[in-house]
C-alpha cells in the first residue's frame, strides 16, 4: 500500500509564498482505514469497562478485598453484557462503566468456566447492543478488530488479522474449547471479555487469552460456542454437563493391543481412580481399567469424554469399552449431573 502524505501538494498562493493545507480526512483515510473506524464506529458504544471486587487471602489469614479489571460488552437492551468467566469468577462485587461515563453495579447472571463466558446484568436505560456475526464463516487473513480496556486505558482500539482457525484452548476449568479463533490482534490485561468484531461491526468472539511473551498470539472464544451456552447461562445460570466419577489420563496403547481389540484409535483413557460412590465405582469400574469407547465412539483422549458428556446425557447409561487385563468388556455407567 502506497504511503499517503499528511499535506497536499496543491498550495495556497499568497504573494511570493505557497503554503500548504492539509487534505480533507476523507482523502487520508484508505479502505483499510475505513473498515476500522465503521467498525469501531458500530461496537464502540457497547463496549464497557469491568472492575471487580474478589476476596483475597491476606497475610496472617487476613481476609483482604483484592480488584481486577477487565471488558464486556451489551448484547442485550435490557441490560445483559457478555464477558470472560475468568474476569467474575469469585466476584463479591462487579462494577461497570459504560462508553459515556456511567456507572452501574452489576449482578452476574451465570457463568461457564468451560467457555470462560460469563453474562452479567445491569439496570440502566438507551444501551445499544452489538450485533453477532458467524464465526463459523471466517476465513484465515481475514481483518478483525477489537475492542477493550487493557490496563484500564478504555476503549482501546487494535486491529489484525485470523491467523488461523479451529484451534484448541485449555480452559481454566481443565477442559478444551474447540474451534478458538487466533488472531494478531494485539491484547493486554483488561481486554479480557472484550468483543472481536469484523469489518462490518459483526461481534464473532470474545476475547480470552495471550500467550505470556508471545508476539501476535491472542485468542477468542467463537460466538458460535457463546451462543450455544447462552440459554443453559440466562435460564439456570451455569451449563449443566454429564459426570462420571473418575480421574484418568491418557496413554498410548501398543499396537499389538490395538490389532488383537481391532481399535480404530492409538490411545485411551486409563483410570487412576474412581471417586467413592460415584456412578463409576457403583458401576464396576475399578483403578487400571482402560476406557476405549463411550456407547460404540472411540476414545482416545479425556477430551473426548468430556465432548461426550453432555447435557443431554445426564440421566442415561453410557456404555464403557473397557480394556481390563487381556480382555476387554462392556460397562454400563449412569452418567449423573456434574455440581
Amino acid at each position: 500500500m502506497a504511503a499517503r502524505t499528511l499535506l497536499s501538494m496543491r498550495s495556497v498562493q499568497s504573494g511570493s509564498m505557497s503554503v500548504p493545507f492539509p487534505v480533507s480526512d476523507d482523502k487520508l483515510l484508505d479502505d483499510y482505514s475505513r473498515a476500522v473506524t465503521r467498525a469501531v464506529d458500530a461496537v464502540a458504544p457497547s463496549v464497557v469497562s469491568i472492575e471487580v471486587s474478589k476476596k483475597d487471602a491476606g497475610r496472617r489469614g487476613r481476609s483482604d478485598q483484592a480488584t481486577a479489571g477487565g471488558s464486556g460488552f451489551v448484547f442485550a437492551s435490557d441490560g445483559l453484557i457478555l464477558t470472560n468467566s475468568h474476569v467474575v469468577e469469585g466476584s463479591t462485587k462487579v462494577q461497570v462503566a459504560l462508553p459515556d461515563g456511567r456507572e452501574c453495579v452489576a449482578d452476574v447472571v451465570g457463568q461457564d468456566p468451560d467457555t470462560d463466558v460469563a453474562v452479567v446484568r445491569i439496570t440502566a436505560p438507551d444501551l445499544v447492543p452489538v450485533a453477532f456475526g458467524d464465526s463459523r464463516t471466517l476465513r484465515a487473513g481475514q481483518l478483525v478488530i477489537a475492542i477493550g480496556n487493557p490496563y484500564g486505558f478504555h476503549h482501546t482500539v487494535t486491529a489484525g488479522v485470523v491467523s488461523a482457525l479451529g484451534r484448541s484452548l485449555r480452559s481454566r476449568s481443565g477442559r478444551l474449547i474447540d474451534q478458538v479463533i487466533q488472531t494478531d490482534a494485539a491484547l493486554n490485561p483488561g481486554n479480557s471479555g472484550g468483543p472481536l468484531v469484523t469489518s462490518d461491526g459483526a461481534v464473532v468472539g470474545v476475547n480470552t487469552a495471550i500467550i505470556a511473551g508471545g508476539q501476535g498470539l491472542s485468542f477468542a472464544v467463537p460466538i458460535s460456542a457463546v451462543v450455544a451456552v447462552l440459554p443453559a447461562l440466562l435460564r439456570d445460570g451455569r451449563v449443566r454437563r454429564g459426570y462420571l466419577g473418575i480421574a484418568g489420563q491418557n496413554v498410548p496403547l501398543l499396537r499389538r493391543v490395538t490389532r488383537f481389540h481391532r481399535l480404530v484409535q492409538a490411545s485411551g483413557v486409563l483410570v487412576i481412580s474412581v471417586e467413592p460412590d460415584g456412578p463409576a465405582v457403583t458401576a464396576g469400574l475399578r483403578d487400571g481399567d482402560l476406557i476405549v469407547s463411550f456407547d460404540g465412539v472411540p476414545v482416545e483422549n479425556l477430551d473426548d469424554l468430556h465432548r461426550l458428556l453432555t447435557e443431554a446425557r445426564i440421566g442415561t447409561t453410557a456404555t464403557l469399552g473397557v480394556l481390563r487385563g487381556p480382555g476387554r468388556q462392556d460397562i454400563d455407567v449412569p452418567v449423573r449431573e456434574r455440581v
